[in-house]
């Protein structure tokens, strides 16, 4: 790496630590508010202090089995260390969040792309589900964009066929970002278009190919049925396809999101999620109570609406930026 590489580098970093900060200031306004208030004319972290934390956990929409989960785990430490002052708090939630996190991380999936070496013969494909309105098409959009200005080639497959919206939505981020998209219209067979995506990509040797799909979950037995036939055709290209599952979700919605990751993980295999709109809501915790009780990594979160925006989920990075006063 030269020099400018190293600044430019550098740059880019310091400018998505601020974005990141940006977008969870609602989510650490509200939260430290109410910590600062539970544990005000407090010495030491009691029961009183517990119980408020807890509330405030669920306020930031943690989720009521997480929050006993990290509720239990300070408790715990409280027993074992005899005095722990409030002072101490912070860094003992901290460091149970990170732990909680760090169960469910790894730089596997779509986040090794970036590291693999180009033209390995075989492109990895992402098929992309989420209901309607949580940022999906735009969250494949800026994830193009982050593929394609890291050198990659990339192919978008328009497989939502049933919103003309999506469609076009869709060819609009692949003019965007300067990469080609596979579309067949509105109303057409979604596996065909899937399969002439993946072919597609195959054919100019690319390094990945990202599927669209329908975010419909009012009839859970078509949509299981209709990404099961999108999936096999695939395999007829590439055998191992898709090799992630990456699901959408609209952080602002809270509980309601992790709701819907729920009925997703039922309907097909989710191997990771991208949860998006963080910047809009105080509800940021959120994206711990997900990834806990799913027990699926979260790949990348949403904390504004430039390109760069879509940022690879750190745990590390997301605390100490939750934490950061």
């Amino acid at each position: 790496m030269g020099l400018f590489d190293f600044f430019k580098k550098d740059k880019e970093s310091k400018e998505q630590q601020q974005a990141l900060d940006e977008g969870l200031q609602k989510t650490k306004t509200s939260f430290f508010d109410q910590l600062s208030k539970a544990v005000v004319g407090k010495a030491t972290v009691d029961e009183a202090v517990l119980d408020d934390l807890e509330t405030m956990l669920v306020h930031a929409d943690v989720g009521i089995d997480t929050t006993v989960k990290v509720i239990d785990r300070i408790e715990k430490r409280v027993a074992r260390d005899k005095y722990v002052s409030t002072s101490e708090l912070d860094r003992i939630l901290r460091e149970e969040i990170v732990e909680l996190l760090d169960r469910n991380s790894g730089a596997t999936g779509s986040r090794a792309i970036l590291d693999r070496p180009d033209n390995t013969g075989s492109p990895f494909v992402i098929m992309v589900v989420g209901v309607n309105g949580v940022g999906k098409t735009t969250t494949i959009g800026k994830l193009a964009h982050r593929f394609h200005s890291a050198g990659k080639k990339v192919v978008l497959g328009a497989a939502d066929t049933f919103r003309a919206a999506a469609v076009d939505q869709l060819i609009i981020w692949g003019q965007r970002v300067g990469v080609p998209v596979i579309s067949h219209g509105m109303n057409t067979d979604p596996a065909a278009v899937a399969f002439d995506a993946v072919q597609k990509a195959v054919d100019m040797q690319a390094d990945v190919v990202i599927i669209d799909t329908a975010g419909r979950l009012h009839n859970k037995v078509n949509l299981m049925n209709e990404l099961s036939k999108i999936k096999r055709v695939m395999q007829k290209v590439i055998p191992d396809a898709p090799h992630e599952v990456l699901l959408v979700l609209d952080g602002s919605t809270g509980q309601n999101a992790f709701l819907q990751a729920k009925e997703f993980t039922k309907a097909t295999e989710v191997s990771a999620l991208a949860i998006t709109k963080l910047d809009g809501t105080a509800k940021g915790g959120v994206v711990i109570g997900i990834s806990d009780q799913l027990q699926v990594p979260v790949r990348y979160i949403g904390v504004g609406e430039k390109m760069t925006d879509l940022q690879l989920f750190d745990r590390t990075t997301f605390v100490n930026s939750l934490f950061k006063k």
